[in-house]
């Protein structure tokens, strides 16, 4: 391949990608397609009931806060110990009192709030993992660069709705003061919605607290600004701290996401109904304890349930089990009238291969389905979650503004009916050059931005490039054009005021 062809080819992607035209989305998905009605209504009777006989009967755990016990027993539960039990019904009368059916987060620039719940779905990035990977350095420990990096990409991606939390750990930073930059590294470098830290009470408070400066105390009192991800200790256990710090997020009026956190054959039954009993069990715990802490405070219904090698014990994904639960998942959480957060396009692949697109898509599509309202994991997770990939993250927003086209459903109006192209193309000619096809053809299809659809010989004069190599171009691509939205000066030097103080305040700690 000489250097002229590969110039060639470069030179009709770049065309190619130039005539386009600027994408505009919508900042979170208005679904017109129905959810999946797996079970009839006895099946999700049983599953219910089976989710109200573990309460009752091997109730929950809460180690290391009293003051949720104390709220429990106030609110007639069982205590004894740490161990609470419920008499069926109770809990799901506290939650369908006074939690909310939908809410609104709001963002710095309301063009991007977000609604969640009834029929909105939000896509958020990964969360969580402690390495990254990317083509050119290969596997290793997050930094807050890569950080921002992927903060700058969800911001310049308009197939991600929503900013995330720890979209990557950066190990940089002692652990007790990163949490400071992450909430910063999001308002700075975004005007989307964010989650903020939940790895102990206090930098969840520090968490709320930058969102007071940021939005005004008054605001963030009447409306939820900041999600916090609250995962039980499954099986049955809220440890001290993430129940307060479900608790620090309730009781400032802002949304605790509660995860249920469960591969069934290890911290749930290998089964997969009983382990979906179980997740029903844990989060309607958690979200009834939000409502114990501040009645009508915003909260999600969470769940991650995925499967695991009963040869190796390593977690798999994408597998046809978990999909299941989603869809039965999805409809216990509309029956009890809460929004629902789920995993998104989860894979166990290291890299950006066949295997983490298959796994990724048959994780993705049941959240869909089931009726998802907050979709976290939806791109750059790899390795069961240990790595964030910069080539996948760009591989799965393209997947995500599929995702897009496919929820809003089958448009039925007249120019969809195209009637005037039938009157126009005589039988049996082709509908390329009329007017109906020119008048639509921008936007008649979604145009993967790293799908290859040339022919061969393009393909290989273009470099035979794969989709990983494509996507590492792309990505680079994001960064370069990324300019951070507009801050005000002020609330810019009162949050770094802030973070100084609580820095300067704390010996660094590392564990």
């Amino acid at each position: 391949m000489t250097d002229t062809t590969a110039s060639s080819g470069s030179g009709r992607q770049r065309n190619r990608t130039r005539n386009r035209p600027a994408i505009a989305a919508p900042a979170f998905i208005r679904r017109q397609v129905p959810t999946y009605a797996l079970l009839q209504p006895d099946g999700l009777q049983q599953l219910h009931t089976q989710a109200e006989l573990i309460l009752a009967e091997i109730g929950v755990e809460f180690r290391g806060d009293d003051e949720a016990l104390d709220l429990w027993r106030k609110a007639g539960a069982k205590v004894e110990g740490e161990r609470v039990r419920f008499e069926p019904g109770h809990v799901v009368e506290i939650i369908r009192k006074t939690t909310p059916k939908t809410f609104t987060q709001h963002a710095r620039d309301p063009g991007h709030s977000v609604e969640i719940g009834g029929d909105a779905v939000v896509f958020a990035p990964a969360y969580g993992s402690p390495f990254v990977y990317d083509r050119d350095n290969g596997r290793r420990y997050g930094t807050l660069e890569d950080f921002k990096n992927f903060v700058k990409m969800t911001w310049m991606s308009p197939w991600l709705h929503h900013s995330g939390g720890t979209i990557c750990e950066p190990v940089d930073i002692p652990v007790n003061k990163r949490h400071l930059d992450m909430v910063y590294a999001h308002i700075k470098h975004s005007a989307k919605p964010f989650m903020g830290s939940v790895t102990a009470p206090e930098r969840a408070l520090d968490s709320i607290e930058m969102c007071r400066i940021l939005f005004g105390a008054d605001f963030v009192d009447k409306n939820c600004v900041i999600l916090g991800n609250i995962n039980t200790n499954s099986p049955l256990i809220f440890d001290g701290v993430m129940s307060r710090a479900l608790r620090a997020y309730a009781a400032a009026n802002q949304a605790a996401v509660v995860v249920p956190f469960i591969l069934g054959g290890a911290m749930g039954p290998v089964t997969t109904a009983g382990a979906i009993a179980q997740a029903h069990a844990e989060a309607m715990v958690g979200v009834a304890l939000t409502q114990l802490e501040r009645p009508g405070a915003p909260v999600i219904y969470g769940n991650f349930l995925s499967s695991m090698s009963l040869r190796s014990g390593a977690p798999t994904f994408g597998m046809p089990e978990p999909a299941l639960a989603y869809l039965a998942i999805g409809q216990l959480a509309q029956w009890l009238g809460v929004p629902l957060r789920c995993g998104g396009s989860l894979t166990a692949s290291k890299v950006a291969d066949a295997q983490a697109a298959q796994e990724s898509a048959d994780s993705l599509w049941p959240a869909l389905l089931g009726g998802a309202n907050f979709i976290l994991h939806a791109a750059g997770w790899l390795e069961g979650g240990l790595v964030m990939g910069y080539e996948k993250f760009v591989l799965d927003c393209d997947h995500l503004g599929m995702m897009h086209r496919l929820m809003g459903g089958l448009t039925l109006d007249d120019n969809a009916m195209a009637m005037d192209a039938f009157r126009e193309v005589e039988p049996g000619k082709h509908f390329l050059g009329c007017a109906h096809t020119m008048a639509n053809y921008q936007t008649a299809f979604y145009d993967a931005d790293l799908a290859d659809n040339d022919s061969f010989e393009q393909w290989r004069d273009a470099g035979s490039r794969p989709a990983d190599v494509r996507a590492d171009k792309r990505w680079k691509a994001l960064l370069q054009s990324h300019v951070d939205p507009v801050l005000d000066p002020a609330i810019d030097e009162a949050l770094n005021d802030f973070m100084d103080r609580k820095k300067q305040a704390m010996a660094d700690a590392w564990y």
